[in-house]
């Protein structure tokens, strides 16, 4: 068993890409802060789209950047690492520069607009994976993936406050914020492009030691991905459903079925960022201790528990019951934050090294489904009463959990 060693900053800065790259990353995360929760508003307040119109525009975007993932996993096969970040970043300024060409009421160039940023947001966390695991290795690698989910998530945090505060100036300040925005893409892929990283500057076949026997080389030379990433994959698609849980799931149990108080919800969602920001890369290094197959199955155990939680909490009635679903979601948080410190170096350990950009592209894939049919997942199950939600998460999860393991 490996033991745990403390991650100094200077290092976990240089696994990440380096100063310039950890810039980028801000820079980019704060940009998608400022427009991601306010597309649709944008859609249906500046360009007088219908909401079913903007809906259909906007996930359409989504399909159509997930349709993309195999050919940015052969792209980054092929040795392309800074630049497939810079390009998804480059795509996204096209897709914003489209928004605000837009003229009122024109359905499809917004739809355009929305597929680019669609394709950018699908293709950077795989491009993002696939360069941390060419500059750094092992136990560093994982903690630099951690260290720049939680950058990404106090930039997307900040963001989206920015642009709440800016919302009060009706039309013209979600058009500036779209400027913003695409000027942030640009300077982050700037900085993303300078830092010029190939997959044949550095060697990549190691082995890490996880107890799994798995490393970032594949001895056999076999042209596909290790088969257990099959049950990996399809595990990863009911993983997901944890990170739209404080998004969609809670605040529809507090609202419509407690009637509880929006602040709530609220008060849930920023609990959760802040959690994700400050112990995201301590638990992920805490957890290095141990195979990361068994971490990833230890988060799907600690998520079906949160689930179960959420099902006792529903039943305390009005007076109670919204204390115990919040108090509840740091569990579902803590679930979160070792699934995502776990999965996607699980995935970059597991694949062989001639196909980390295909098989960190299949899994960018399984979460980007899982991603687009959990809100419908679980606002179809919530209307028959918690047991059918929960329950049906719950066991699921397990179920996950329990493949993983095995």
């Amino acid at each position: 068993m490996a033991t745990t060693t403390r991650i100094q900053p200077r290092t976990l800065l240089r696994a990440s890409g380096g100063p310039r790259y950890a810039v980028a990353l801000a820079v980019d995360a704060l940009g998608t802060g400022l427009l991601r929760p306010f597309l649709l508003l944008f859609g249906v307040t500046v360009l007088r789209l219908s909401a079913p119109v903007t809906g259909t525009a906007m996930t359409a975007g989504v399909v159509a950047g997930l349709v993309c993932m195999p050919a940015v996993g052969r792209w980054l096969d092929r040795g392309a690492r800074s630049t497939v970040v810079a390009a998804s970043m480059l795509v996204r300024v096209l897709g914003v520069t489209l928004l605000l060409a837009t003229p009122a009421g024109n359905v499809w160039l917004f739809a355009t607009a929305a597929l680019f940023l669609g394709i950018g947001n699908q293709a950077w966390p795989a491009a993002h994976a696939a360069l941390v695991a060419t500059v750094a290795q092992g136990r560093e690698r994982d903690a630099a993936l951690a260290g720049g989910r939680a950058l990404r998530n106090a930039g997307l945090g900040a963001g989206a406050l920015l642009a709440t505060a800016c919302l009060t100036g009706g039309t013209t300040a979600l058009q500036a914020l779209a400027a913003v925005t695409g000027l942030a893409y640009l300077a982050a892929a700037a900085l993303a492009w300078s830092v010029d990283v190939h997959a044949h500057q550095t060697a990549v076949t190691v082995k890490d030691g996880d107890g799994d026997g798995d490393g970032d080389g594949d001895e056999d030379g076999d042209d596909e991905p290790a088969p257990r990433m099959r049950a990996l994959l399809a595990a990863n698609v009911i993983y997901v459903f944890c990170l739209n849980v404080p998004e969609i799931a809670l605040p529809l149990v507090l609202v419509t079925q407690m009637h509880a108080s929006p602040v709530w919800s609220a008060a849930i969602f920023v609990a959760n960022t802040v959690l994700v920001v400050t112990l995201q890369v301590p638990v992920t290094v805490l957890m290095s201790r141990f195979p990361r197959r068994s971490v990833l199955a230890i988060a799907g155990v600690v998520l079906t528990a949160s689930y179960v939680g959420f099902l006792a909490a529903t039943c305390l009635g009005h007076g109670w019951g919204a204390p115990a679903v919040a108090a509840v979601s740091v569990v579902c948080t803590l679930g979160e934050i070792i699934y995502a410190g776990s999965a996607t170096a699980f995935v970059t350990a597991l694949a062989p090294a001639h196909a980390l950009g295909r098989s960190l592209a299949r899994f960018q894939l399984s979460t980007g489904f899982g991603l687009a049919v959990s809100p419908a997942v679980i606002t179809a199950l919530a209307p028959h009463g918690p047991a059918a939600l929960w329950g049906s998460l719950a066991a699921a999860t397990l179920l996950s959990a329990s493949a993983v393991a095995r």
